[in-house]
């Protein structure tokens, strides 16, 4: 087995390679979900390799948000990677462990994660939709699919629910808020929290922005 350094720099030159054309699901989104990944192994007992190995590949195939086929993107995901591993001579005998654990990261895919990798790769990925780096992923993948910001008559879905296939602030209520109780475990889920209120604190300035501009109807 290569070293972790080097076994990290072929993962990331992989997905360079890959030129995946999703700015929410980028490389800089991957190294963050690594870092938080290792972050969350420091207090559990899970297999460090697995862990880092499905973090890093996590995203080798993206589809849009809309994509008919969305749902099957991590096991897409899944399959590619172990494909990658077995090309860099990983051990086989955690490239099953490996496998589920990149196709159960996905919300969409609806995939229970069965071990506590495949949950820390989960809490990983889910903790970059949170926070100020969550709020700009959203943004940028409702400009990506040409939504509005918010809908004119009820912004902030007071009176309404939530309808993130129209407008981009709604994903905060329909999804993103939802997550901390949906952490596997107690460090993701405090560290969830803690963003989540950064996310409300934006969302109450962007309130006051707008009832500045179009009066206190809001």
């Amino acid at each position: 087995m290569i070293s972790i350094n080097e076994f990290e720099k072929k993962c990331s030159q992989f997905l360079e390679e890959l030129r995946i054309a999703d700015s929410a699901h980028d490389l800089a989104h991957t190294v963050r979900v690594v870092a938080s990944a290792k972050q969350i192994i420091e207090t559990e007992r899970a297999d460090a390799e697995i862990v880092i190995s499905a973090a890093w590949l996590h995203d080798c195939v993206v589809l849009p948000k809309n994509h008919p086929e969305r749902d099957k993107a991590s096991v897409l995901a899944a399959d590619k990677a172990v494909e990658f591993l077995q090309s860099v001579n990983f051990s086989a005998d955690k490239l099953n462990a490996i496998h589920h654990a990149v196709a159960a990261h996905s919300f969409s895919a609806g995939i229970k994660p069965e071990t506590l990798e495949a949950k820390i790769v989960q809490d990983a990925d889910r903790l970059d939709a949170l926070g100020a780096i969550g709020i700009a992923r959203c943004l940028l993948t409702g400009g990506d699919l040409q939504r509005p910001l918010y809908d004119a008559i009820d912004p902030f879905c007071e009176n309404r629910e939530p309808d993130d296939s129209v407008w981009t602030i709604d994903h905060f209520y329909s999804k993103l808020f939802k997550l901390p109780e949906l952490m596997n475990t107690e460090t993701a889920k405090e560290e969830a929290y803690k963003r989540v209120r950064y996310m409300e604190g934006f969302l109450r300035k962007l309130k006051e922005e707008i009832s500045m501009q179009i009066g206190d109807k809001y």
